[in-house]
């Protein structure tokens, strides 16, 4: 048992942009119970200005795909050995693993041996695809804390006890900046139609999406001129200006999502704000052909919007791969900015959405929970 007064030492390891964000707010709650306590890992931007001592970026290990992955194996396998040899000589309290599963399950299998307890927060998507993965949970994890809420029956059902602590985004109660400033900033008006781009926060989907995303914009520009298109940009990609007339925010990307009309949005974390944000969306993805083609073959999740998932239906319109053509995305997208009656039936199912997030108070939760494991075992 650890004193409480005790700095406690903490191996985190996020590798996505989403991971940082989830893991800097969790860093954030921890340090309000327990003020002293360390920080060592990988993260991104947000990790490090909490006070992570970082050993690798989220920039450098944000790696997607199947056939992405394996050309970047010499790389990867140089971060597994450094982390576990930087764990040998730290002997942290307690690593704590967000989503990222390909090189956190390997991390809890390759460390057991020196026998620290292990948290995962943002448990990886094993009722999509790699089921077999639930071994390494059931031998290796001590620690499972869930953000969905259909996920604590599910891993539950395969002997690994799990805590459901509610979703983040409970938390969101809007952008930091309002409506009003933001259609000034941009030299939009009020009765403009907006759509707001989401190609992705990672290079590798910008670069594969938006060539579709640009076709889609020519599209809905023809059927209507006056449209008004704003690109929420992540921090550290590059988009290629091959457009003329594009607004782009970058600062309060939130605000994009909150303020548009309706929004084209790559498959992922941001599927779900649009959802809590309650702005009407239609949802896309496309990998490689090869990633394509074994996704294609193991994926057992009958949608690819965390919006569809949760409520267990479609609500918000989805094309993945073949079906990611501009020809699709704007008919949808019209349907959407033509039709008020579309955006209200959206909207409707966003509510069931928001309700079975939980509570707001997550990462709060899931401090407590995360503390009470390490100093009382």
């Amino acid at each position: 048992m650890i004193n409480k007064a005790s700095p406690i030492t903490f191996f985190i390891v996020a590798g996505e942009t989403s991971g940082d964000v989830h893991g800097a707010a969790l860093m954030t709650a921890i340090k309000k119970v327990q003020p002293e306590s360390r920080f060592v890992g990988h993260g991104g931007d947000r990790m490090t200005q909490e006070g992570l001592e970082r050993m690798y970026h989220t920039d450098e290990l944000g790696i997607m795909g199947f056939s992405e992955v394996i050309k970047h194996l010499p790389f990867m396998f140089t971060a597994m050995n450094r982390t576990l040899d930087r764990l040998k000589e730290l002997k942290p309290n307690r690593i704590i693993l967000i989503d990222y599963p390909g090189f956190n399950l390997r991390l809890a299998k390759k460390s057991a041996e020196l026998k620290i307890p292990i948290t995962y927060f943002i448990l990886p998507q094993l009722w999509a695809w790699k089921e077999k993965r639930i071994k390494v949970f059931q031998r290796y994890i001590d620690q499972s804390l869930s953000i969905f809420p259909f996920e604590k029956n599910w891993f539950e059902a395969r002997s690994v006890i799990t805590n459901f602590v509610g979703h983040p985004f409970s938390d969101i109660v809007g952008p930091e900046t309002n409506k009003t400033m933001f259609l000034s900033k941009h030299g939009l008006s009020k009765s403009d139609d907006i759509i707001t781009l989401l190609p992705g926060s990672r290079q590798q989907e910008v670069d594969r999406l938006w060539p579709i995303y640009c076709s889609t914009i020519a599209m809905l520009r023809s059927e209507i001129p006056e449209l008004k298109i704003i690109v929420g940009k992540a921090s550290g990609v590059i988009i290629p200006n091959v457009i003329q007339n594009l607004l782009y925010e970058e600062q309060d990307v939130r605000a994009a999502m909150a303020h548009g009309t309706v929004a084209l949005t790559a498959s992922g974390t941001a599927t779900l704000e649009c959802a809590v944000l309650d702005t009407p969306e239609v949802v896309c993805y496309k990998l490689s052909v090869l990633s394509g083609q074994i996704a294609k073959k193991i994926n057992r999740a009958p949608f690819i919007s965390m919006a569809n998932l949760i409520v267990g239906r479609k609500i918000v319109p989805e094309f993945l791969q073949q079906e990611a053509t501009a020809k699709n995305l704007s008919m949808a997208l019209i349907l959407l900015l033509k039709n008020r009656n579309e955006r209200r039936k959206m909207r409707d199912g966003y509510e069931e959405v928001r309700r079975l997030l939980g509570l707001p108070g997550a990462y709060g939760r899931a401090a407590k929970l995360i503390l009470k494991r390490t100093t009382h075992g």
